[in-house]
């Protein structure tokens, strides 16, 4: 009689059944029951996720579009600025320098400039105002846009000025709403007409901005035919930059050159510096709420423990068990972070992030209401997450990786 030969049945490995409970939608039941489950429990983590994303997230993106904004501007505006020194601060510029500047080679489009703060008396408020000579060439490309589609002959066949939005609302608010007479320092007033505002999407640079002929400015400050507020100019050649510094510092003893480079690099230090201190909150608020809710997990209800426990007596392995967890973990890090950075989106780029955009706008002066361009940057926002997740994961699976390694009989204790 022949013998059969018996096999060993096969045990399954804990790998091939999970593989196997993975394949079919009995698992994505199983976690989403568990979710339902202890929803109460998840919806505080989520709940508090959301709001620190939401708070950092809208603070990086009304910096990223700041900065986005001011730097295209910048770079439409001339590559130097020269100026008169004495004693350490600011004086009036002679218009004879510029004959002298445009002597040296390599630079173009040398033009000068009128402008200064005039304060409203009465409530201390103050106003740039900014001269042009409509007739010159060398107007920045910046200014030319702001005057688009003007009409000069009925512009300057009077005393008339283009405002910003927030100059036309402070003094329609003092019942300026045709004209405004500005006190010279002689002592006499000059009566402007306001022609027209400037268009809505020069707020951010234009807010508290006024724009008139460059000798109706020069007679609202005071000043000479013969003199400006300062001198600009560009040099196509950036290898030059340096050297044309130089020359000037040894044609003039008394005067102050600021590069293009040099207020670009301000601005954005200044975004960085305002965005850096919500990033170093962001991270002591994270690290506080991971060690709570690492304590929260820590001390695990006696329900949780027990689940953990019959999974292992069932014959499931620790493994197994902190699989589950992670993607659990996993779906309320992608629904907190989703919603906090999505809510942060619509408040900056489509309501215009009330309140919060005052830090960055400043409302010491005029009160502006800037209209944000959507300005995302992913590798700040990819950052974000990882310092949010990996703390979120470790605080949930370090506990339950504690009980799971305990035996199933004492888990169900």
């Amino acid at each position: 009689m022949m013998r059969r030969s018996i096999l060993p049945i096969p045990r399954c490995s804990l790998s091939t059944e999970w593989i196997s409970f993975m394949g079919n939608s009995s698992f994505l039941h199983f976690l989403t029951l568990l979710l339902f489950k202890q929803k109460g429990k998840h919806l505080g983590a989520i709940l508090i996720s959301v709001i620190i994303i939401f708070l950092l997230s809208s603070v990086l993106f009304i910096s990223s579009s700041l900065q986005h904004t001011l730097l295209n501007t910048l770079g439409e505006q001339p590559d130097f600025t020269v100026s008169r020194v004495k004693a350490g601060r600011a004086v009036d510029t002679p218009a004879e320098w510029i004959d002298r500047i445009v002597e040296i080679n390599g630079i173009t489009r040398v033009s000068g400039r009128v402008y200064g703060r005039y304060y409203f008396a009465p409530r201390e408020k103050s106003f740039l105002i900014v001269g042009i000579d409509f007739f010159d060439e060398q107007n920045s490309k910046a200014l030319q846009k702001l005057v688009a589609g003007l009409d000069l002959r009925t512009f300057l066949a009077a005393p008339n000025m283009l405002v910003g939005e927030g100059v036309k609302k402070y003094l329609n608010a003092h019942y300026y709403k045709e004209a405004f007479s500005f006190k010279t320092p002689q002592g006499s007033f000059k009566k402007v007409h306001i022609h027209q505002s400037l268009p809505e999407q020069t707020k951010l640079i234009a807010n508290d901005m006024i724009l008139m002929p460059i000798d109706l400015a020069r007679e609202v400050f005071g000043l000479g035919e013969e003199e400006v507020t300062d001198i600009t100019f560009n040099v196509p050649n950036n290898a030059e930059w340096d050297n044309i510094i130089a020359k000037l510092h040894l044609l003039f003893y008394d005067v102050r050159v600021v590069e293009k480079r040099e207020v670009a690099k301000a601005y954005e230090n200044l975004y960085n510096y305002k965005g850096g201190l919500f990033l170093i909150l962001y991270l002591i608020t994270v690290v506080t709420f991971m060690l709570i809710l690492y304590q929260r997990y820590s001390m695990v209800y006696s329900s949780e423990r027990k689940e953990i426990g019959i999974l292992r007596a069932v014959g499931w392995s620790i493994r197994d068990v902190l699989k589950l967890k992670f993607y659990e973990t996993v779906v309320v890090v992608l629904i907190s972070f989703t919603l906090g950075v999505v809510l942060a989106y619509l408040y900056v780029f489509i309501w215009d992030a009330p309140l919060l955009s005052q830090i960055f706008l400043g409302g010491a002066n005029l009160p502006n209401e800037v209209q944000f361009m959507p300005v995302i940057n992913f590798g700040i926002l990819g950052s974000i997450f990882l310092f949010y997740a990996i703390p979120f994961l470790g605080a949930v699976l370090i506990p339950a990786w504690k009980i799971a390694v305990t035996p199933p009989k004492e888990a169900m204790l």
